[in-house]
């Protein structure tokens, strides 16, 4: 893991429309629940082949109203070399991501996670892309990501100093 001190956790899709909108309103949601140094760390979203400015999908932004969130001001990014160095930890929805991540950058991050890969071995790891689908297929993406999340902290408690 990167300097746990930054407090950044990045969440990365391919577009930054989608999944990483939604990992960082709910793990930001998450973490104000916690003690010690996770409830200060910050949530931020990137895609690797993302335009700036783009909304978040109207289905993401309706899948996550539904659980009380709002993502409706949500910008998009690509991702940076300078995300990247700063975050303390960066959350992937696929292992082409990941890939696509090592591709792009130099020197390769070492703090790279699937943000299912925390949970049981027979659970699915990844989490597909929702583009173009219907609402309920958004609502299952939704739901895939909030599974994660208890692991996801878990992992961070261990791995953060002071939690």
């Amino acid at each position: 893991m990167a300097d746990p001190q930054s407090g950044l956790l990045l969440a990365v899709c391919t577009a930054n429309i989608c999944r990483s909108p939604m990992v960082e309103a709910l793990l930001a949601h998450a973490l104000k629940a916690e003690e010690g140094p996770l409830k200060s760390f910050r949530v931020a979203s990137a895609g690797v082949a993302a335009r700036s400015g783009d909304p978040a999908s109207a289905n993401s932004v309706t899948a996550l109203k539904k659980v009380g969130l709002d993502i409706s001001k949500h910008r998009s990014q690509p991702l940076t070399p300078e995300l990247l160095s700063e975050a303390t930890a960066v959350f992937v929805m696929t292992e082409s991501h990941r890939d696509i991540i090592y591709a792009m950058f130099e020197p390769q991050p070492e703090n790279i996670f699937l943000l299912r890969e925390f949970m049981p071995p027979e659970a699915d790891q990844q989490i597909a892309d929702p583009y173009g689908g219907p609402l309920p297929l958004y609502e299952m993406c939704r739901d895939e990501i909030v599974e994660a999340i208890p692991s996801l902290l878990e992992f961070l408690r261990r791995e953060i100093p002071g939690n």
